[in-house]
């Protein structure tokens, strides 16, 4: 595999009883169900539609739970101020989320990506590469900066195993620092 440029992956970033807690935390929120897949949106609404965010979309900073993981991040130097965004997936077998490259103008020069639940391949595609795949383990931390965040379109394919291997239920956070203009 091709070595894509600003993609750092750390397996068990979170240790086992932080996994079970973060869940536990999901679990008893409220989900929004009106796209595909379940999903929950902390510090900032996304508008999917108009692939935006606006000082207007703000719902206040983000939970004392997720609050302190978005500064574990500053703690472990991975970013200078803490993700003030989380959107929260649900990925159930046979369920995806389309290539993409996450908002450029909304979001600042890294994303975060953090695995719980079941495993699943991820895969990246670039217009001058061929398609790569990356498994993502649960409580791996994937961090996209540089080319993997700008150039790289990444996605889940919507399958319900992966190279022979049954999906169970996957739940991903997405951290990220919106941009204000």
């Amino acid at each position: 595999m091709q070595k894509i440029t600003g993609l750092t992956y750390l397996p068990n970033y979170i240790t086992p009883e932080q996994h079970t807690q973060l869940l536990t935390q999901i679990d008893q929120a409220t989900w929004d169900t009106t796209l595909k897949r379940r999903v929950q949106h902390y510090g900032y609404r996304y508008d999917y539609k108009a692939r935006r965010v606006t000082a207007d979309m703000q719902l206040g900073p983000l939970p004392t739970w997720l609050g302190r993981f978005a500064q574990q991040l500053t703690t472990d130097n991975h970013i200078t101020a803490p993700p003030d965004q989380v959107i929260i997936n649900e990925y159930l077998p046979g369920q995806g989320i389309a290539p993409h490259i996450d908002c450029e103008p909304c979001f600042g020069d890294k994303i975060f990506s953090l695995s719980l639940g079941s495993p699943t391949i991820m895969q990246f595609t670039h217009p001058a590469h061929s398609r790569q795949e990356l498994l993502l383990e649960p409580r791996s931390l994937l961090i996209m900066t540089g080319s993997a965040r700008y150039d790289w379109k990444h996605a889940i394919p919507a399958r319900k195993s992966d190279h022979g291997t049954p999906r169970g239920r996957r739940v991903s956070l997405t951290l990220r620092k919106v941009i204000h203009r």
